[in-house]
């Protein structure tokens, strides 16, 4: 009989479902959330994990008002749980790939603006290639998109302008200029060159929330020119900030590609911006560092790396 690695060895010794609440309870931020998830009581989720404490001798969790926090030692146990999964999923996808892809299923985290182009492209396109398999899309800012990446919970992120994360490797970066966003009623509708940053102070905006990373790389423009946008509406809708500058309510700063089916139609207009932090934008298809991704993801991958070389 082959003898068991480390990790075996380990698993062996915690229970994997009171490892599992702890999971949960953390990735909810609260025993409630976990609970409600799980469908089970609160109390018995606070019982598993206070016997799962007592097994390994170390406190896993802090409980505050808004709920729980993992301490360093339960950071790291929930670190090899994330791998845990991982690795059985490689195993399941090595089996998976011997069926030709038969079936599987694939996570994909992206921000909003990605959505559109998204669904009537390479996805649509990807599900007659693979039928078989299976998509959950979860949408946010970037900040959440790549915390689902890090921590697991998707195997493939979209993000436009993604700072340096050490745990985190962009796979595909495409140049997408920030540019205003008009409708053709907007006394801006005709201007024939670049717009200043500063020249727009004078008219009402919307902008998408801090979270996001059009916001954050205004944010960045903002102080480098030492300007600030008064927004009259924030959002954490890009649909909404497109009917914003449609109705003519006011204007909004997008990546093209997020606008580009309204302005063909003419709905819209995008006008350039003068400003060279604004017009270095980066879309980035992004995976964990070190993570082997399974037959399916892999597939996915590869085929939104030509899609995004396009863009």
């Amino acid at each position: 009989m082959k003898p068991k690695t480390e990790q075996e060895k380990v698993m062996t010794e915690i229970n994997g479902k009171r490892l599992s609440y702890l999971y949960e309870a953390v990735t909810m931020g609260t025993i409630r959330g976990a609970a409600d998830k799980l469908n089970i009581a609160p109390s018995a989720i606070s019982r598993q994990i206070s016997l799962l404490e007592e097994e390994l001798t170390c406190v896993l969790i802090e409980r505050h008002r808004k709920g729980v926090t993992p301490t360093e030692a339960g950071s790291i146990l929930l670190q090899f749980y994330r791998e845990s999964l991982s690795a059985e999923e490689t195993c399941v996808s090595k089996l998976q790939a011997l069926l030709g892809l038969q079936r599987g299923h694939i996570k994909l985290a992206m921000g909003d603006g990605f959505v559109g182009d998204l669904m009537l492209g390479p996805l649509s396109e990807f599900a007659r290639l693979y039928p078989a398999l299976t998509l959950s899309i979860s949408t946010g800012g970037t900040n959440e998109v790549i915390r689902q990446v890090e921590e697991d919970e998707a195997h493939i992120g979209l993000v436009f302008h993604s700072s340096s994360h050490p745990r985190i490797r962009s796979q595909v970066v495409s140049c997408q200029p920030m540019y205003i966003i008009v409708s053709p009623d907007h006394p801006l509708a005709n201007r024939n060159k670049p717009v200043q940053l500063k020249e727009l102070l004078e008219y009402p905006v919307g902008l998408a929330e801090s979270r996001f990373g059009v916001r954050q790389l205004l944010a960045m423009a903002e102080f480098q020119q030492k300007i600030r946008f008064n927004p009259i509406l924030t959002t954490d809708s890009f649909a909404v900030l497109k009917n914003f500058a449609r109705s003519n309510m006011g204007f909004t700063f997008l990546p093209y590609f997020v606008v580009s089916k309204e302005v063909e139609d003419g709905h819209l207009i995008a006008i350039p911006i003068d400003n060279k932090l604004l017009s270095s934008g980066e879309a980035h298809i992004v995976t964990r560092l070190g993570r082997h991704l399974s037959q399916g993801p892999h597939e996915l991958l590869q085929h939104l790396k030509l899609w995004m070389k396009a863009l």
